[in-house]
């Protein structure tokens, strides 16, 4: 297996809670809540772990909530290289209703100054030669400008790592001025980048050939319950989940990704690859919380996995 780096600059500490139906300005009675370190990189490095890969974790904590952080990073055993900073890491809540309708409310995290960031990229210039890949995921916290964002990107690429990113917005736009290995938006954010309306599949490769075309290898292109595509060079593929019953949406991407970065970094068959990175979103679906728990129903699902090949003009 490989080792892998995976930077969260914008952690959270995700807090979910289940109700019947969400009455907006009025009081709520929560039927479930839970509460987990998280961050996207973080959420991808436990699945990367689980499919045995060695796993590095790097980004911003802040010093006034380390705890539930630094007790995921004990128990699941990565490397610890995050620069803690003053204030408290944000935390996301996800209110979760009974009909499946996730309300998200994201809060806002410390800043990361001009010390942090260079002990940061002084950080990770140490560490990462020896990994494989990076997966850069998640949003740009106060004080992260997208020039420094991409500049640190082409500093991870120039000490040899494959670099796979899943982001949006200014920080998806200014990821792709270095051209990363591997790139994972869902439909809306892809459309949002390139300011192209992305709807069926036949949008999707245009869009994703557009990013092809700049130098970026791999595009994987999620849209919810209609699957999710695959763009490379001899490769564009689309995968439909199995049905499940939804838990929660939250780190389903990530688990995508994982999926992914563990199947080119084994050089599985593309087929194998893009059929297990489904199964593992479509299981993160299906549960509150990060990881593979279940390899039995992760085979279920996987059988469950319907992959086409698209052509051209394909809706």
């Amino acid at each position: 297996m490989a080792k892998i780096l995976t930077l969260t600059l914008n952690p959270a500490l995700d807090i979910t809670i289940g109700l019947d139906l969400l009455r907006a300005g009025a009081v709520n009675r929560a039927q479930t809540q839970q509460s987990h370190a998280a961050g996207k990189g973080l959420n991808v490095a436990q699945v990367l772990a689980d499919l045995g890969h060695s796993v590095t974790v790097a980004g911003f904590l802040g010093q006034d909530n380390l705890q539930p952080f630094e007790e995921l990073i004990a128990w699941r055993g990565f490397a610890d290289c995050f620069v803690r900073v003053p204030g408290e890491t944000r935390s996301n809540i996800k209110l979760v209703e009974a009909d499946g309708r996730v309300t998200d409310i994201n809060g806002q995290g410390p800043e990361a100054d001009e010390a942090a960031r260079s002990a940061l990229m002084r950080r990770l210039l140490q560490v990462a030669p020896g990994h494989a890949a990076v997966v850069v995921a998640g949003s740009l916290p106060r004080g992260i400008s997208p020039e420094w964002f991409c500049q640190l990107l082409d500093q991870l690429k120039g000490l040899g790592l494959k670099v796979a990113l899943d982001s949006s917005g200014q920080a998806l736009r200014a990821g792709l001025g270095s051209t990363p290995w591997l790139v994972k938006p869902n439909t809306e954010e892809l459309g949002e980048v390139l300011g192209v309306d992305v709807h069926g599949l036949a949008e999707q490769r245009s869009a994703a050939q557009q990013l092809l075309a700049r130098g970026v290898e791999h595009v994987v292109v999620s849209d919810g319950a209609q699957g999710v595509s695959w763009f490379a060079t001899g490769i564009a593929l689309h995968a439909q989940p199995p049905k499940v019953r939804v838990a929660s949406t939250v780190g389903a991407g990530d688990s995508l990704v994982a999926g992914m970065v563990h199947g080119l970094l084994q050089a599985e068959p593309a087929v194998q690859t893009l059929r297990r990175a489904t199964a593992i979103a479509a299981q993160a679906v299906s549960q509150v919380g990060f990881g593979i728990r279940d390899s039995e129903q992760l085979a279920h699902l996987e059988a469950g996995v319907r992959l086409t090949e698209q052509q051209e003009g394909c809706r």
